[in-house]
């Protein structure tokens, strides 16, 4: 049971542990989650952005090897069940678990009354064991969501990739925009996002997944484009490096590799366009120089 917001390495032993015991008891591994995120609802401005939406969290849980997920409608209704109604009623009559596995700062119930002690304590009387899973730490740091947040939003894509096991993903159906890239010699491919606070912004050396038979190289814009858009909502574009075709409708995955610099605004679409040139120079030396780095690591025969 969780938020498992955005799945990283903490997560990912917890679903490992919850497969195994699965298996060994002859049961479907399930997930218990939560939708909105509990701060959303009390509290929607100070709410951290999300690192997946919903439909990335489900790929990602099955991916996982979890057989089954239960949404939570987390509205106030639900927020005000007892810690003993959440554990009998919900998990126990409704979900019919045998064995539970949360975070070790599992908190459930009204007024997060409810802990780990209490949930086995409960379970016990209502016929399932729970387990409380330790923390994972990557580098010496605890692997969090909040710790992979603080990454993105600081460029540090790598420690972000350390603590997720992977290259932080977005995921979206290609949509039309207003065509501008094509105008300016760099068509994009414009990303239909579902998050509406990204965790991260700025212009980013991408992999993109879904466009070809293998993985492309792209540079990428994530944010408000300033000097092209008033509006105040976030876009992600993709400029693909070596690539040509029709990619309307269909739904891609971008991996962010590194950061090349922060969004600007620019007086004119010149110096916006001198400006993207030196990203896609930079995005082509960055892969140039990750590729040789692979070589020199690569074991010899």
């Amino acid at each position: 049971m969780g938020n498992f917001d955005g799945l990283h390495r903490g997560h990912r032993a917890m679903l490992d542990r919850l497969v195994g015991e699965a298996r060994r008891l002859g049961l479907p591994a399930a997930v218990l989650t939560f939708e909105p995120h509990p701060r959303e609802l009390f509290a929607p401005a100070a709410a951290p952005a999300r690192l997946s939406s919903l439909r990335e969290k489900l790929e990602l849980l099955r991916e996982a090897g979890v057989e089954r997920v239960y949404l939570a409608h987390f509205n106030h209704g639900f927020a005000g069940l007892t810690a003993e109604a959440f554990a009998e009623d919900v998990v126990a009559r409704q979900i019919g678990a045998r064995y539970v596995l949360v975070g070790d700062d599992f908190r459930f119930g009204r007024g997060r009354a409810g802990d780990q002690a209490l949930l086995a304590e409960l379970g016990h009387r209502a016929g399932f064991l729970a387990e409380a899973m330790p923390e994972i730490a990557v580098d010496g740091q605890r692997a969090s969501s909040t710790a992979v947040r603080e990454a993105l939003a600081t460029g540090h894509l790598a420690l972000a990739g350390k603590l997720l096991g992977r290259p932080y993903r977005i995921s979206g159906r290609v949509v039309h925009g207003n065509k501008l890239g094509r105008e300016i010699g760099f068509p994009t491919a414009n990303i239909q996002i579902k998050h509406n606070r990204p965790p991260l912004a700025g212009i980013f050396v991408t992999e993109v997944h879904g466009a070809g038979a293998t993985p492309l190289l792209g540079a990428a814009s994530l944010g408000k484009r300033p000097t092209v858009d008033d509006s105040g909502r976030y876009a992600l574009e993709v400029f693909l490096l070596d690539f040509s075709g029709d990619l309307y409708g269909r739904h891609l995955q971008v991996d962010f590799l590194h950061k090349l610099r922060d969004e600007e605004k620019y007086d004119g679409l010149d110096a916006l366009i001198a400006q993207i040139r030196l990203d896609v120079d930079h995005a082509r030396a960055f892969y140039r120089e990750r590729q040789h780095s692979e070589r020199i690591s690569r074991p010899r025969p």
